[in-house]
């Protein structure tokens, strides 16, 4: 099947700068809540992947993101929320976007076209067999990612990707592809809409799958979150007092931050 790039055809929808505030409200709900039922025909491509990050992580292996412009973003953010969120050391999972740090605020041009710079970007962090890298771009054509996946797949990393094109050449790339085909965007071309939301609800299908997979969850609570700010350390009080059916608000935070963490307060709290 020949590949075609359906995230630049044009919008289902005419006449943008004719409508009112209502109207394009209501039309670019319709199109976002197309997105989920697609993600769902994914899934099964979603395990294999997960599965095959969740073997390497238990080995001591990282999870690494990489990808350009808003999806480089996307992955960033999902990498930064991981130590906060899950207490996994900073490193665990690492997000990589063409240009650096300054593209996570500002256009860096051309960087997107770089067909060297991804590999050099991962052996920045030491990249080796133990890993997995998962390329991301709406695309599917981007270079820098998929020269980055080729790379990794000479050395044997193991390689995943997210695009929302059938067919895609980053999908040739990878040994885990996922294919979120979600059609045209509300206005022409502009993937962070549809193509973003996509990708960051698949982001977060994966990392929090891995977490919980890696032991970072107990029941339905987030027990080694970091201790960040007020709301943080209420929210683990709370949990502290449900768990060890403590009645003393003040015994559970001091229990909580001596200890640090939810799970770590569980384990050695005797009453």
């Amino acid at each position: 099947m020949a590949f075609q790039k359906i995230t630049e055809t044009d919008s289902l929808y005419r006449q943008l700068d004719k409508m009112s505030i209502g109207e394009l409200l209501e039309n670019i709900n319709t199109e976002d809540n197309k997105v989920p039922a697609i993600i769902r025909q994914q899934i099964p491509k979603i395990e294999l992947l997960i599965n095959a990050i969740v073997d390497k992580m238990l080995m001591g292996g990282r999870l690494f993101y990489i990808g350009a412009g808003t999806s480089g973003r996307l992955g960033i953010v999902d990498a930064s929320e991981c130590p906060p969120t899950y207490g996994v050391p900073y490193g665990m999972v690492i997000g990589i976007i063409a240009g650096g740090y300054k593209a996570i605020t500002e256009a860096v041009e051309f960087a997107e076209d770089d067909t060297e710079q991804g590999w050099l970007d991962l052996e920045a962090y030491h990249i080796n067999d133990a890993d997995v890298v998962i390329g991301i771009a709406a695309s599917g054509t981007t270079p820098y990612v998929i020269a980055a996946l080729e790379k990794c797949r000479a050395k044997g990393i193991v390689t995943g990707s997210i695009c929302c094109n059938p067919n895609a050449p980053l999908s040739a790339a990878a040994d885990f592809p996922i294919e979120v085909v979600v059609g045209p965007e509300f206005v022409t071309g502009s993937t962070r809409m549809k193509s973003g939301t996509a990708q960051k609800l698949v982001l977060n299908m994966i990392s929090t799958t891995v977490m919980i997979q890696l032991g970072r969850v107990e029941d339905n609570k987030m027990v080694n979150m970091q201790l960040s700010n007020d709301k943080l350390v209420d929210r683990g009080v709370k949990m502290l007092m449900h768990n060890l059916l403590l009645t003393d608000y003040e015994l559970a935070k001091t229990l909580l931050l001596q200890y640090g963490t939810v799970k770590k307060a569980m384990e050695n709290y005797h009453s």
